[in-house]
Order: structure tokens, then C-alpha cells, then sequence
């Protein structure tokens, strides 16, 4: 499961460079659609997430307070990221039609980013262990 979830991340990262890089270009067309491909991966992302990761941490760590409280922080965290990302793509949902939007666009697409990458580095380096048995 970790090997999927951290493919879904490099997914992620792409799209947000891809629609980063249709903004530049001014391809507002190709930044509706590669918004739409992110909800998705981010939805399904989320979803693997929730269903499996934490279902599972939530047993495992049962018996280690510390490690259980870190997971949980982790979990409400993800839950307020994602709220973020979908309030952000309903806020642009209609961008190719609304080319004024650009520029408080590029901004929150920025924030975005910055916030995904410190996410995905957290989950991989402190979160994505605690599944992995000991060695």
C-alpha cells in the first residue's frame, strides 16, 4: 500500500506542475482540465488513505499512545488539507471562463504546492514509516 501511496504523491506533484506550467502558457482550457485530473488523484488519494492507511494505523497502534496521538494529529490535518484543496477547486472551477482569475489563481496554486510538498514530505518520512513493520 505505501508504494501506491507515494506513486499517487509523485501523480499529484506532476498534475500541480503541469497546470502550473498551462498557466504560464496561458492555457486556461488545459488548466480547467488538468484541475479536474487533480481533484480526482486527490480524491481517490484521500480516499485510499482513509480507508486503509488510518483504519489500519488505528488498530496497529493501539498500544502506543504517542504514535496513536501522532497518527490522529495526522489524520484531522489531512482532513483540513483536503477541505482546503476542495474549496480551492470549487473557487476556480469556472477559471477558463473567468480569465481575471489568473492572478489570485497563480497565488493560491502557489500555496497549494507549498503546502502539498510539505505534507507529502511529513507523510513520507514520519507517517508512512509507522505502517512498515520493524525491522
Amino acid at each position: 500500500m505505501i508504494p501506491a501511496l507515494m506513486r499517487d504523491h509523485v501523480a499529484l506533484l506532476e498534475i500541480h506542475s503541469a497546470i502550473a506550467a498551462a498557466l504560464d502558457g496561458g492555457r486556461l482550457d488545459v488548466v480547467r482540465s488538468r484541475l479536474d485530473e487533480f481533484r480526482a488523484a486527490l480524491m481517490d488519494h484521500l480516499l485510499k488513505e482513509n480507508v486503509r492507511l488510518y483504519v489500519y494505523l488505528e488498530h496497529f497502534l493501539r498500544g502506543d499512545a504517542v504514535s496513536h496521538r501522532m497518527m490522529r494529529e495526522f489524520r484531522h490535518e489531512m482532513d483540513v488539507i483536503g477541505r482546503t484543496v476542495v474549496d480551492f477547486l470549487g473557487k476556480y472551477q469556472d477559471l477558463g471562463h473567468h480569465p481575471e482569475l489568473a492572478g489570485p489563481f497563480r497565488q493560491d496554486l502557489a500555496a497549494i504546492g507549498k503546502a502539498l510538498v510539505s505534507r507529502i514530505r511529513r507523510e513520507e518520512e514520519i507517517l508512512y514509516p509507522m505502517y512498515l513493520p520493524a525491522a
